[in-house]
């Protein structure tokens, strides 16, 4: 997982793969990149996201959770909601993708679903097609990195995949800016 822990400490204090564990085991309709995304989504689109609505999204067939496996998953989307929240520090937030040791092609195509998931929140959230102000042209973006290829080189592709995960930090805080500033309720 890309965590900027460095900054405030771990945000994210369960793994990617423990949070794709608990999704696996109970037949999850997304792996965790994906989950991920669609709170991010979600979130940005209204801060004040029901984490009901996200966990009925990822266990479409009422699948009852374990107390422990719900609260960690509730955790996540509340640190998530609490990062973007947080106006002063945008790099306290970073997306939920396997660890840098992992292969490039699950790097890639984690980050592939993550971008799927976005879109999915947002979409979730936001019901109409009238997206404001730059929200249209980073849509548009993350529909391109759902096309992205995971059987990727190493040494150049790396650099590349680093530059787009940053890319998509940078869009998820356009993105909530500029629902932000149509709903003046929204903190930003």
């Amino acid at each position: 997982m890309y965590l900027n822990s460095s900054l405030i400490g771990n945000p994210y204090p369960m793994t990617y793969r423990a949070i794709s564990e608990i999704l696996e085991q109970h037949d999850a309709d997304f792996a965790a990149a994906e989950a991920h995304g669609v709170a991010t989504g979600m979130l940005c689109v209204e801060i004040k996201a029901d984490v009901e609505n996200w966990l009925r999204e990822l266990f479409a067939d009422g699948q009852q959770l374990a107390d422990d496996d719900k609260n960690l998953l509730c955790g996540i989307f509340e640190q998530t909601r609490t990062l973007l929240e947080n106006q002063n520090d945008e790099f306290a937030f970073d997306l939920l993708l396997p660890d840098e040791d992992e292969a490039l092609a699950e790097q890639v195509e984690a980050l592939r679903c993550w971008c799927q998931g976005f879109l999915f929140g947002v979409g979730y959230a936001q019901t109409d097609a009238d997206w404001p102000g730059d929200t249209a042209e980073v849509m548009r973006d993350m529909i391109e990195l759902t096309k992205i290829d995971s059987e990727l080189g190493e040494g150049d592709d790396e650099n590349a995949l680093i530059e787009i995960r940053e890319y998509v930090r940078a869009a998820v805080f356009t993105v909530r800016d500029q629902f932000a500033e149509q709903n003046p309720l929204q903190p930003h």
